[in-house]
């Protein structure tokens, strides 16, 4: 009889922990688009210890042929150790209406300022180049109260955290160096906080599994699959809106 009793406590168990998730997702609704983002990096160096950062992305849905997002980041570069590289910037980013369900909930395109502090720690694991890093984000996000207005009448401030993960692995030798073909794979996480925060406190994950070769001191291409997850800071119709993104990536890197 108790062991009857309990297999049917853990069936009972089984069946709510079933309901719950059946219940999340009948609570959610899915934008699924494909992407394709083209990134351009740009440093300058100015001594030993600093840097300047210029970045241009240029991000597009049905992989190239409509505008999602186009992205102007600047920052200066603060080489704090050898393995430790401090960056504070500036951002400005335009992104656009698309998919079945656009982030802005008038469906306009719409302007975002950004300041930002980061944190890179690299340390290499015998053949694998191993990288954190830890970004803080004050955004400005334009919206508007009115369809027909051309310009937002209105800045929401949000806080974002970000931490990405990220292994480099040379395909010959040891390290990455001039000539050498590599894979690189990375897993950054978003997290949304403070009193606008609304419902994307979970905000995104981004995952990228990349080959790439470095030509010189001065060039470096890499490109390959990449995968986007982003919750939209409002409800649709009761419920959380969550946009399943997937395609290519590609980033050139340009040191002077």
């Amino acid at each position: 009889m108790a062991y009857l009793n309990k297999k049917l406590g853990i069936g009972l168990l089984m069946l709510i922990f079933s309901m719950q998730a059946l219940k999340a997702q009948n609570n959610r609704l899915r934008d699924d688009n494909q992407i394709g983002w083209h990134a351009f990096f740009l440093n300058y160096k100015i001594n030993q210890t600093f840097s300047v950062h210029g970045e241009f992305q240029w991000r597009r849905t049905g992989f190239i042929t409509d505008p999602q997002q186009d992205l102007y980041r600047t920052g200066l570069n603060i080489k704090l150790h050898q393995n430790a590289v401090a960056r504070v910037g500036y951002l400005y980013a335009d992104t656009y209406s698309y998919g079945q369900i656009p982030l802005n909930s008038l469906g306009m395109e719409f302007p975002e300022h950004r300041m930002y502090q980061m944190l890179t720690l690299t340390n290499p694991v015998g053949l694998v180049q191993v990288s954190h890093r830890f970004m803080l984000e004050q955004r400005w996000v334009g919206s508007f109260s009115d369809k027909m207005l051309e310009r937002p009448d209105n800045f929401v401030y949000l806080n974002r955290a970000r931490y990405m993960a990220r292994i480099d692995v040379p395909l010959k030798g040891k390290t990455i160096g001039n000539g050498i073909p590599y894979l690189a794979a990375y897993d950054e996480l978003m997290i949304g906080f403070g009193k606008n925060v609304n419902q994307n406190v979970f905000d995104q994950n981004r995952i990228g599994i990349l080959s790439g070769y470095r030509f010189s001191d001065h060039i470096r291409i890499e490109g390959g699959y990449f995968n986007q997850i982003v919750q939209l800071g409002r409800l649709v119709e009761g419920k959380n809106v969550f946009q399943g993104n997937r395609g290519y990536i590609i980033n050139s890197y340009f040191n002077f």
